[in-house]
């Protein structure tokens, strides 16, 4: 058999029927097919699952049980096959901290980039920070006020998981008899245990002083010889207030902030150290937000146009006391809408007055009482519940009136001022990952570096450079690296690790891809195809599961799995060059491509119903103000070239003010001034590429309700009824159905690791 073959001999994954099979190593294949024929059980469930089990073998039985047991696909035999890495479709991560930049490693390199080359500057004034010497570091100390007690900390551990019993080890070999853990001062004489897996922070105590005169040269000695264990860094603690932090590296002589030598944990928003103290790295705040609790302005007060958990006018509620309240002494009615209310009338129902109080009447039934009260807020109220409630119910009503808020502190650019304060080519690293791909390499073209920073920033540009363009040959050069990746569509999570996958520069491997043309504009796919080949000429074979007629075109090989879908379907029809299955009568492929059917323009188009959507103003994103005008009772088509604002303009703002407005959710839409002729339309339904599944046992009867339907009408045989059994015995989820030997999951997993 060659060694340039791959040979399947007897799959029967899914609905395949016993095939053999013969492909090309180290060329293109597309497999195609109509869908459901079977062309991901062959690509996926064979030969990605086969090539995995195998290499998983291959591992010690130690590292196996940490990756999880692979199921062996039902086929006989596949000989010539290599390591397999699939990439497919399902969204890169659901985590709020990673972005695109994490995703691809990119802002790995960039971290070194300004922790090596970044020029350190003050975050209040902006005037670049230079070292301190002992001499300026004893000044400052010597202006606290007299008789302070202060501890001179050498920080030899910032921020690190371990037990560290090295670093206890040296100090107490070194005489020092004090060291400060996670703020908790111990004895370096007693024994000190600290849990491997989270992060510590070690100061050894260097000495301890009371500010008087005639301690200069005691501090300066003391402040040398913490400065000696930590390479510059000294921490001095004064009693009842906070750490004061110098270094010998950078300190600003006006401000006299000092910061640390630079490293790539200064740039983590997924560290302490770099991230921003008040989001914690996450750049964004959940907080009510006040579009959610005034959806509907047109209406007003007394009409339900104040929405929130427990604010609903509703007979003689608490709202409605306090409305009736603040409408009688800021003299404005409850019966205008609330877009003619002046803005500060607006306040004070959000935020409340703030201290003032008011004249209420609250009715029972034992009568009318007035009394004076200050109005807490809609808005401060909702926070406060939220706060205070151990009710998990209530807790989700409050938060459906929430929104992402960007961080008042970093204003969403998730790092600390100080990190926010390095520049490389007169740009911070928030900023520069805020750029898009094809801009952030005409920034780098433009960089200019010279004598040891350029010396030194060589390798790591030439590794940001080749991944940025990678990025952009697979047609996502108008992403930002700051792009939270849980925003990304399937297309281009998988494009995504498409290139990647290309910066490891692996050879001799099997790369199996899921249909990676998916919402790639024509014009990018030129590039996509490009990326392939190459990735094929490092001395890989490339499998793309693919429907696009370019890429059929450009492959070396086609494999045509049919003729139909399902039972009718899997079996090869059709194994070969591109240009013989033009000429194969039984492929539907081929008759497409060779142009004996086609998709036949319609005669004539549907009329619709004459009305329309206007949405107004759309500028959310990269969307520039624009108006568009939606016919209503027609197929509408929304396209363009990838990022170009598709997605934003039906997806963020369209679909989100409908549903708010006509299904009753609490979505925040994309910036518009409004949209026109929401009373042609009952609801809006959205059919996304989020995968249905919510657990192992669902499946399409499960998810359409069809299954309820059946397990009614087994339950109303008269054998059923002799027996007493409702629909419940006839479901797989819950006791008393299902076999009780799997739990309904119609497999037994039995761990095979570890056998006697």
């Amino acid at each position: 058999m060659s060694a340039n073959t791959i040979y399947i001999k007897g799959a029967r994954e899914h609905n395949l029927k016993n095939i053999d099979l013969e492909i090309p190593r180290n060329k293109l294949i597309v497999f195609t097919g109509l869908s459901g024929s079977g062309k991901s059980s062959l690509a996926f469930d064979t030969i990605y699952a086969e090539g995995q089990r195998r290499y998983m073998e291959s591992l010690s039985s130690y590292a196996r049980q940490f990756l999880g047991q692979m199921k062996k696909p039902d086929v006989d035999s596949i000989d010539g096959l290599s390591p397999a890495i699939s990439i497919d479709q399902k969204t890169t991560s659901k985590n709020p901290r990673s972005t695109v930049g994490t995703v691809t490693e990119i802002y790995d390199y960039l971290r070194l980039l300004y922790a090596r080359v970044g020029v350190p500057h003050c975050p209040i004034c902006g005037r670049e920070i230079q070292q301190q010497t002992i001499d300026q570091i004893v000044d400052k100390v010597m202006e606290l006020p007299e008789r302070t007690k202060i501890q001179i900390l050498a920080p030899v551990v910032r921020a690190r998981k371990g037990t560290h019993a090295k670093e206890f080890e040296s100090a107490r070999k070194s005489g020092f008899v004090r060291a400060r853990v996670d703020g908790i001062l111990y004895d370096l004489s007693e024994k000190i245990e600290l849990e491997k897996n989270k992060k510590h922070t070690i100061d050894i105590v260097v000495d301890r002083l009371i500010i008087k005169e005639g301690i200069r040269p005691r501090l300066a000695d003391s402040l040398e010889t913490a400065a000696s264990l930590t390479n510059g860094i000294i921490v001095v603690s004064p009693s009842g207030q906070d750490d004061i932090l110098f270094s010998q590296n950078y300190a600003c002589p006006v401000h006299e902030i000092s910061v640390e030598e630079l490293s790539p944990q200064m740039f983590s928003f997924n560290n302490p150290i770099g991230a921003c103290p008040k989001c914690t790295g996450l750049g964004v705040f959940m907080k009510i937000d006040p579009d959610l609790i005034l959806p509907d302005k047109s209406l007003s007060v007394q009409q339900g146009g104040i929405k929130g958990s427990g604010w609903a006018m509703e007979g003689n509620s608490i709202a409605a006391m306090y409305m009736e309240g603040l409408a009688k002494h800021y003299h404005f009615s409850l019966d205008t809408p609330i877009d003619q209310l002046s803005p500060e009338n607006i306040d004070i129902l959000l935020y409340g007055t703030k201290g003032e109080k008011i004249e209420v009447k609250r009715t029972n039934s034992y009568g009318t009482n007035t009394y004076q009260t200050a109005f807490e807020g809609i808005i401060p109220n909702l926070e406060r519940r939220f706060r205070d409630t151990n009710s998990n119910w209530i807790k989700e009503e409050i938060q459906s009136y929430m929104s992402a808020i960007p961080c008042d502190a970093c204003h969403g650019k998730r790092l600390n001022p100080i990190s926010l304060a390095v520049t490389v080519g007169n740009m911070n690293i928030a900023d520069f990952c805020n750029l898009s791909v094809i801009q952030e390499l005409d920034f780098l073209d433009k960089l200019k570096l010279s004598g040891r920073k350029a010396v030194i920033a060589q390798p790591i540009l030439k590794e940001i450079r080749s991944r940025l363009e990678f990025l952009d040959n697979v047609g996502l050069g108008y992403l930002t690296l700051s792009r939270s990746a849980s925003t990304l569509s399937g297309g281009e999570s998988q494009r995504i690790r498409l290139a990647t996958q290309i910066g490891s520069s692996l050879m001799g491997v099997i790369y199996i891809l899921d249909e990676p043309s998916i919402g790639l504009h024509q014009r990018d796919n030129d590039k996509l195809l490009a990326t392939l080949k190459h990735l094929r000429d490092q001395g890989n074979t490339v499998i793309v599961v693919e429907h696009d007629e370019e890429t059929m075109r450009a492959a070396d090989w086609i494999v045509d799995i049919g003729p139909g879908a399902g039972v009718h379907g899997g079996q090869v029809v059709f194994n070969g060059p591109p240009k013989e299955i033009m000429n194969c009568d039984a492929s539907i492929t081929g008759q497409y491509l060779s142009g004996k059917r086609r998709v036949e323009v319609p005669q004539s188009r549907r009329s619709g119903n004459g009305k329309h959507l206007k949405i107004l103003g759309a500028s959310e994103n990269n969307l520039k103000k624009i108006n568009v005008d939606i016919p209503l009772g027609k197929f509408v088509c929304v396209t363009g070239v990838s990022g170009s604002g598709k997605s934003t303009l039906i997806n963020e703002i369209l679909y989100k003010y409908l549903a708010n407005h006509l299904n009753g959710a609490k979505l925040h839409p994309g910036k518009c001034k409004g949209i026109r002729g929401l009373s042609a339309l009952d609801k809006v339904i959205e059919i996304n590429q989020n995968p249905i599944g919510r657990t192992p046992r669902s499946n399409p009867s499960t998810y359409t309700g069809v299954f309820t339907d059946i397990r009614n009408l087994y339950a109303s045989t008269p054998d059923a009824k002799l027996r007493g059994y409702n629909p419940g015995r006839f479901s797989f989820n819950i006791k008393g159905g299902r076999c009780e030997a799997c739990e309904g999951d119609g497999i037994i997993k039995i761990e095979m690791h570890f056998l006697p």
